[in-house]
């Protein structure tokens, strides 16, 4: 059962995402910060980290750049969930690490989809 780390400071997002993916077989863990996210990492590893990129104590875009110069965490597959659908951001996110890229509102099934697809690419 992969692990899978949710990164948004909104609850109700995070509730949702939690409810599909362990509807789905997933381990969920939780960060309401990128500082939370940060440790999480640390911590427990995660096989996929779903991270939005406008969050308290550290941006997504930080917590990118984090996983991106450890070799122990650059490897792990990451979705950014975001409300953030500039073409710079987009961009930015992608050359930072990011492995995927969706905009709020989402198609929760979408989300999974892609999921699933990252995951079968790092196994």
């Amino acid at each position: 059962m992969a692990k899978i780390l949710i990164a948004d400071d909104d609850p109700i997002l995070v509730e949702l995402v939690r409810f599909r993916l362990e509807g789905a077989g997933y381990q969920v863990l939780e960060a309401t910060d990128g500082q939370q996210a940060i440790e999480a990492v640390k911590t427990e590893r995660p096989d996929l980290i779903v991270l939005d990129s406008m969050m308290p104590l550290l941006s997504g875009r930080e917590v990118l750049l984090y996983l991106q110069k450890n070799t122990a965490t650059k490897d792990i597959p990451v979705i950014m969930l975001t409300a953030r659908s500039g073409e710079s951001d987009i961009v930015s996110a992608i050359r930072s690490g990011a492995s995927d890229y969706l905009t709020k509102p989402f198609i929760p099934q979408e989300l999974l989809v892609r999921i699933e697809k990252l995951l079968t690419l790092v196994t």
